[in-house]
């Protein structure tokens, strides 16, 4: 054999040993997390969702809606929520693409998701729901409200990515997976020994500063995000969210449900001060809370927090819980010596420091009373 031809099987054959061995992958990593929930054949596609009843007075409480951020799927929130299982009605649903609903092309953007939900929504809760979006899910829950607000009775956003953030930048992996040709190639071949090799690091960095719960990888079922086609349907959302968000944020003054805003002041994921901030500016009916030394993960690192927000939207009582503000500040005391990720950085502009201190003094009052500074920046392309 030459050394032409030996090139040559290397060249085809790799990548299909690849491909072979990123299938077998997908079918193992199904194995270990199947299905946990019913599908309803909504908006041309399959949901995947799971429903936990409200017992004894939850029973009587609104409805509430879980929708997950990137990378993520309906088991993400339904760890942070298992120890208030039966508190009120609860909802976890798999975005278009993830976990195992199915997807279109009508689905790649956050109104097309909001859209599919919307149709859940009216199916199973034709009443209403408080809506809880977590960073990516923020943006489909802000679309939620503004293309169908009468399937949204309150709005609490955790972390969430709204606006567009300077630089317009996202990971070169989610750039490349999302091209129409070297992403499928890339997906097939290199997603699954990628995603695994970074998995511990990447999910440091989104609870950083704060400490990850070794059993989270698992509990949320993370490595569903691994599959070839989910990961590609990830970075089709991740790279569209730019384009959308600016196309859309104009009319977020639309939005009248009473809303929650639950930011940390150390998110190493998104810029809080242009999507928190931006959101607590731009909704009319709406309270920031700053977590001080808080990551991205404030549905993890702060559930109690939630649950504040999810009652006061909802104008009821839930018995144990205190004000947003009292269980806010019960967190911040817990985590005040967090010093995890230390290797996780988002640099941000000079003036997020400022703007962020306004949010801090302004962090348990509306926000229209606050008079926020805008946030300015210099152009920027790292």
């Amino acid at each position: 054999m030459t050394l032409l031809s030996i090139l040559a099987t290397l060249v085809v054959g790799l990548p299909l040993l690849l491909a072979a061995i990123s299938w077998l992958a997908a079918r193992l990593i199904e194995h270990r997390y199947p299905p946990n929930g019913v599908f309803a054949s909504v908006d041309g596609i399959d949901l995947h969702y799971v429903f936990w009843p409200g017992e004894g007075e939850g029973a009587e409480q609104q409805p509430v809606l879980f929708i997950h951020g990137a990378s993520g799927n309906l088991r993400d929130q339904m760890g942070a929520m298992e120890p208030f299982r039966g508190r009120m009605p609860m909802i976890f649903v798999d975005r278009p693409g993830h976990g195992y609903s199915g997807r279109t092309r009508n689905h790649q953007r956050p109104n097309g998701q909001a859209r599919a939900i919307a149709a859940l929504i009216a199916k199973i809760a034709p009443g209403g729901v408080v809506l809880v979006g977590h960073s990516f899910g923020g943006a489909v829950a802000l679309n939620l409200a503004m293309n169908h607000p009468e399937c949204v009775t309150g709005l609490v956003l955790l972390s969430p990515a709204s606006h567009p953030w300077p630089g317009a930048q996202t990971s070169w992996y989610y750039r490349l997976a999302a091209r129409p040709l070297l992403g499928r190639l890339f997906v097939w071949t290199l997603a699954v020994p990628g995603g695994f090799a970074r998995l511990r690091g990447g999910i440091e960095c989104v609870f950083a500063p704060n400490a990850v719960a070794d059993v989270y990888a698992s509990r949320a079922a993370i490595a569903l995000a691994f599959r070839p086609c989910h990961f590609r349907a990830n970075a089709i959302d991740v790279e569209g969210l730019y384009e959308h968000v600016t196309d859309t944020c104009g009319r977020y003054p639309s939005i009248r449900c009473p809303t929650v805003i639950i930011t940390g002041d150390s998110d190493t994921v998104v810029y809080e001060h242009v999507h928190s901030l931006g959101c607590a500016r731009d909704l009319p009916n709406t309270e920031l809370f700053v977590i001080d030394n808080c990551g991205h993960k404030t549905d993890y690192v702060a559930p109690r927090v939630t649950l504040a927000a999810i009652a006061q939207v909802a104008g009821t009582a839930l018995p144990g819980v205190e004000a947003i503000a009292d269980e806010a500040e019960s967190v911040e005391t817990a985590i005040a010596s967090d010093r995890f990720g230390e290797q996780c950085r988002l640099e941000k502009p000079e003036d997020a420091g400022d703007i962020l201190s306004a949010a801090a003094a302004a962090k348990h009052y509306p926000v229209r009373d606050a008079a926020l500074p805008e946030p300015s920046w210099p152009n920027r392309s790292d």
